[in-house]
């Protein structure tokens, strides 16, 4: 089992942290480690009865002439390619600070509302399963008018599913204007944490199940990787509480009215899910507490056994230590039968002191 083996946090290249240091606020460096060789665009345009798809691997048109009553979705694969997503912010006027947040892929979630957009920051979880690991990938999103963009760190499925969503006609998303959208790329990160917290259930059961057969010190092991990516997970998954109540609670011009009812649905997913973790926390921590008991256990049973031979063998050794001494004068030396007698009588004893063991059920 390899799984939780290694922390979930990915090594953030420090050279490029370096190189931020006692830059001014707002300078724009890449600090994540996913290297994509170009930037992809896509861009949905739709409306309730019109649907366009288009790819782009730079700017070509200026994305911020958008149609009456059409909704637009730029999804941007790539982050290392500075200047595409510089040239992405003055299209749309955003800050700068935003754009440094955008890359640098280390971020807290959070939500921050601009007046005539809302930047918010998710982490996005997934398996490596050839590493045999999770990892973490920032997903950046922006809310504005009648647009919505939304920035990953590579090129991945993940949206997938919202792709085939918007392309059926007279679908809800068809039908929605931006903020459902918006909506719904929370809801498909939200959700996909139910996977991980279905990976850590199992993981915590075939890690009970050693526990109760025969745990090893690389069981120990596998407890304190658990205990560190439960820390990672809740880490990444409790402050997003914090932006669907933010999203709840502020007033913007940008969310309707009729959209509370699906952030309500949504907090809801995440207090189950903090409340899943919170439960694999404590359960963690009972499994170090079984482990250090286990291994009690078993070496008390070791030290009883031992105990219980070197008990049956001091009256053993008393009486070969004095039969064992060199006297001619000692009485049994004259019976013919003498070293048999003492033989037996040794098993004797060592019979006797075990049938009194198992009696009082020592052993």
């Amino acid at each position: 089992m390899r799984l939780f083996s290694k922390s979930l946090r990915k090594a953030s290249p420090s050279s490029k942290k370096k190189k931020k240091v006692g830059l001014p606020p707002g300078t724009l460096i890449y600090t994540g480690d996913i290297v994509e060789e170009k930037t992809k665009i896509k861009v949905t345009d739709y409306t309730e009865d019109y649907f366009n798809l288009q790819e782009f691997t730079d700017i070509q048109i200026d994305f911020t002439k958008i149609e009456k009553l059409l909704i637009r979705w730029i999804d941007i694969y790539g982050l290392n390619q500075v200047d595409v997503i510089e040239e992405i912010g003055r299209h749309f006027s955003l800050h700068p600070l935003v754009l440094e947040d955008i890359l640098n892929p280390n971020q807290r979630p959070k939500l921050e509302d601009y007046g005539n957009y809302i930047f918010a920051v998710f982490k996005r979880l997934g398996w490596n399963q050839d590493k045999g690991e999770f990892e973490f990938e920032q997903i950046s999103l922006i809310l504005g008018e009648n647009y919505v963009i939304s920035f990953q760190e590579r090129d991945t499925n993940f949206f997938n599913p919202i792709y085939e969503r918007i392309q059926v006609p007279k679908g809800r998303v068809r039908l929605m204007g931006a903020d459902y959208l918006f909506y719904v790329l929370i809801d498909i990160i939200v959700d996909n944490y139910f996977i991980v917290i279905e990976k850590v259930g199992e993981e915590i059961e075939n890690i009970e199940d050693v526990l109760i057969k025969n745990p090893e010190p690389e069981t120990l092991q596998q407890i304190y990787g658990l205990k560190r990516s439960s820390i990672e997970l809740r880490k990444s998954i409790w402050p997003i509480r914090e932006v669907i109540n933010k999203l709840q609670r502020e007033q913007s011009n940008l969310i309707e009215d009729e959209m509370q009812i699906y952030l309500r649905d949504i907090y809801d997913h995440i207090f189950r899910i903090s409340d899943l973790l919170d439960n694999y926390r404590d359960i963690i921590f009972g499994m170090l507490d079984m482990y250090l008991s286990s291994v009690s256990n078993k070496m008390n049973d070791i030290m009883k056994v031992l105990t219980m031979i070197s008990t049956i063998f001091i009256p053993l050794s008393f009486l070969a230590g004095f039969y064992g001494m060199n006297f001619v004068y000692i009485p049994e030396f004259s019976t013919p039968f003498a070293y048999p007698l003492i033989i037996f009588i040794m098993i004797i004893i060592a019979l006797s002191m075990v049938w009194f063991f198992r009696k009082k059920k020592w052993i």
